[in-house]
Parts: C-alpha cells; structure tokens; sequence
C-alpha cells in the first residue's frame, strides 16, 4: 500500500491509496469465499466449489462491487492508522484508477483533529480542597432524619417553623406580572424552616393560618441555579392548604435504630459523617480535576473540526432543553427570559462545547504518551463488581453487550490517566 497524505486545511486531510496487488488478491478471495453461499455449481457441495468455477457463476457487476467496497475500507482504515489520524467523520471516497482486480487507487478526503500541542503537564499544580465536616453538619442530617420520620398531625392554627404546609403556590414576575414558567406547584409539602426554598420564601409562611392566601416579592439570589431567574423579583401568591404539626422523635439510640443497622445514637453520627465525608471528597476532587483539566488546556493547541463542535453544542443544548422542560419551561420562553436568539445561545455555548472537547482530547493524548491502557483482566473485574452492584439479569446483559464494554473500558481509562496527572499535580 502507497499513501500520500495532503494537509487541505487545519482539519481536513486528503489521502491518495494505492493498492498492492497482495491485498487486491486477498480482498478477492474474501469476497469470493462470502458470496459462494449463494451459489450452485453442479457437482459440488455450496460453498465447496473451487474459487475460478465459482467467479463464473457471479454476476461480475456485483462482484466488483463487493471487492471495491472491501478493499477501500480495508486501504481506508489501514492509511489512516499509519498516518496516525483522528477521523470525527466518515470520509469521502473518490476511485480514481480501477482495473478489476488488479489496479487500485483512490482518495480519501476527512474531517480529522489537528495535531495536539501539550504543555509540560507534569508541572502543573493544583491541589484538592481539604474537606471538613463539624457537628453542626451532622446535626442538620440528623434533624433532617426526624423530620422525615416523624408522625404528622393537622392542627388548626397559624403556621409556625417545623411545621409542614401543604401549599398551592404561582409565581409571576413583579413587573411584567406574566406567569413564569416552573415557578409554580400544586398541594407541595413544604417543612419551614428547612430550607428548601428560596431564600426568605418559608419565613413568609410563619404565621400564615389554613385556607389562607399569602401574597409576597422574593428576588432571586446571584447565584442561583436557572440563570433567567438570577437577580429576579418575582411575586408569590400562596395558598396554605393545611398546617401539619410534626412531633418530632427524641434523638437517641432507638431513634437510630429505626434508620439503619445502629445500636447507639454515635454509631449513626459517625456513619453520618463517613458519608458527608466521602461525598465532599468526591466533590472537591471533581472540582480539582475540573480545574487541572482547565489549566492544561489553556496551553494547550488543537485544531478542532467545526463539525465536532457544532455537535457537542447540540448535545448541551439537548441537556439544557431536557432541565428545563423538567421545570415546565420552553425553550422559546428560556431563550426570551435569556433575551437571546437561537444563533446568539448557540454562539455563547461555544467556548464551552470547545474546552470539553479539548478535555477528552487532552485526556487520550496523555494517555498514549504515558502508555496508559487498560488490561482485560481490569475490565472483567471493573464489570464483575457493576454486576454485584445491579443483579437484574436485564442489566447484567447489558453489560455485557460490546458498545457497554467499550464504554466502560474507557471510563477506566480515563480514570487511570486522570490519576496519573494528580500524581504529576501533587494530589497524590
């Protein structure tokens, strides 16, 4: 095989392949071997006819056709493995010279990721963020526990905190005074004075008797999660269904004893804070390796193909579509409350599309330059203990299939180098 490879542009790659006669003639024998099912030669069994009786017997139009397609794949696949290629499509094909069986040249234009300049990752720094977790945490868990579990009774009078509403609420904007999507519910139990609302909404219930109407303006904090409600003052018209008094069980070793495997109060507490512990380790290391990934990607150059972007900003719009619509939004209302158009949201999530991709890209290189791979062995054990974990035999199939091993396969690896940079990092 001669290939000669053409750099058309950043991310476009033009090969012209020439075939050597060894393949041509192993593609052909291949193609005849598959096709001989089908066919009858008088006195032999199907399929055990020599290989000159049966090319008789074909139509020559489908035979060549079999052969091009097979060798061109074939050519394709071995060019682009020893051009060291990153193809993100399918390529064009172009016959430029065919004499059946004998004579084989084409070319192959493809969309390709452009070489990758890494800095010098191993010097660069970042360290996890410590985690702690008082009593005080612990005590919000616990608290949270009771009033999870503690009977409920209606009462007759004005609501008070630790008290659970049953509430129908709506919530229109306090200067257009237009409804707004997902700010509204019906009969939702709402614990005062947990927190669970936005800032200052439960203190406006405090007091607020059943059958009552309570009407009041909440702005949005800064920060808040929907970025069209940041900073908004919205007005809230609330309607207290019921008021339910919670009798809130004592905190000691039989309380313990009906949440979990605990004989004593402390066994629960310390179990509480292994769990906060664990869950707080994993976010700060998430965060870490979000921010080590961010440094090492800012010096790091890439040509990316627009075609890739453009499908990674389809798919986090279909993520951010999906959240909304979860909170009985449009995505023609999100984009108004945006005040952007389609093309501007789709521009403003570029940067973003971009250094995602940058990260995978960022993640596989290194793991090449470190020989970083994953063994079978690592494999069979990674999904023996996800079949312990989801003893469905539904599930246990799925993991089974090839698509689900490829995918896990390189969650693996992208663990495994991810914990290679830490080390460089000094997390380790």
């Amino acid at each position: 095989m001669q290939v000669t490879k053409e750099q058309i542009d950043p991310t476009t790659i033009k090969l012209t392949i020439a075939a050597d006669q060894a393949l041509l003639d192993a593609t052909k024998k291949h193609v005849l071997s598959d096709l001989s099912r089908d066919v009858k030669v008088p006195g032999f069994r199907p399929g055990k006819a020599p290989a000159n009786l049966i090319e008789k017997q074909i139509d020559q139009s489908l035979l060549q056709a079999q052969f091009l397609d097979h060798a061109v794949n074939q050519l394709y696949t071995d060019a682009a493995q020893q051009e060291k290629l990153r193809p993100v499509a399918q390529p064009e094909i172009a016959i430029t010279k065919f004499v059946p069986f004998t004579t084989l040249e084409f070319t192959a234009q493809v969309s390709v990721v452009g070489d990758i300049k890494l800095p010098d990752y191993k010097k660069i720094k970042v360290d996890a963020s410590e985690v702690s977790v008082t009593a005080k945490d612990v005590d919000e868990v616990l608290e949270n526990l009771r009033q999870r579990a503690a009977p409920k009774k209606s009462v007759q009078r004005p609501a008070k905190l630790g008290d659970e509403v049953l509430i129908d609420f709506v919530g229109t904007d306090a200067k257009t005074k237009e409804a707004i999507p997902g700010a509204d519910g019906k009969e939702y139990p709402l614990t005062l004075g947990s927190k669970a609302f936005i800032p200052g909404f439960e203190d406006e219930l405090v007091g607020a008797k059943p059958g009552a109407l309570t009407t009041f303006d909440i702005t949005f904090p800064k920060d808040y999660g929907a970025k069209e409600l940041q900073n908004r003052k919205v007005t809230f018209a609330v309607t207290i269904h019921t008021v339910n008094e919670l009798e809130l069980p004592k905190l000691d070793d039989t309380f313990a004893s009906t949440v979990g495997p605990f004989k004593e109060l402390s066994e629960l507490k310390a179990d509480i804070k292994r769990q906060l512990t664990t869950e707080r380790g994993q976010e700060a290391q998430r965060a870490a390796d979000n921010e080590l990934l961010e440094k090492i990607a800012a010096k790091t150059t890439v040509a990316i193909p627009e075609n890739l972007i453009e499908d990674e900003i389809s798919r986090m719009e279909e993520e951010e579509k999906r959240n909304i619509a979860y909170r009985g939004q449009t995505w023609q209302e999100h984009l108004q409350a945006e005040g952007l158009t389609a093309e501007e949201h789709r521009a403003k999530q570029r940067p973003g599309a971009e250094l995602r991709i940058k990260g995978g890209l960022i993640l596989g290189e290194v793991a090449d330059r470190e020989n970083i791979t994953v063994t079978p062995e690592e494999l069979e054990i990674r999904i023996m203990l996800l079949k312990n974990q989801y003893p469905d035999e539904t599930m246990q199939a799925e993991l089974d299939k090839p698509e689900n091993r490829r995918d896990i396969n390189n969650r693996l690896l992208t663990e495994k180098t991810l914990d290679k940079l830490r080390s460089y990092a000094g997390q380790n």
